[in-house]
């Protein structure tokens, strides 16, 4: 997903370069919204991570 987020980025830069406004918008909100899902399920992973705990032995 974060590779997602990374192509729409230089996308973004690239129409920006070119002066496609209307596109450079719109990839640049995909790859926002793509790193922000991205980091809020990255922080979920290490959460459920740091909590789940090992059954003791018996």
């Amino acid at each position: 997903m974060l590779q997602y987020a990374i192509t729409f980025l230089v996308i973004a830069l690239v129409a920006a370069v070119f002066g496609f406004g209307g596109i450079a918008a719109t990839a640049v909100e995909a790859a926002r919204l793509l790193f922000f899902v991205f980091i809020v399920l990255s922080v979920i992973a290490a959460l459920v991570h740091a909590f789940q705990g090992r059954a003791p032995r018996a």
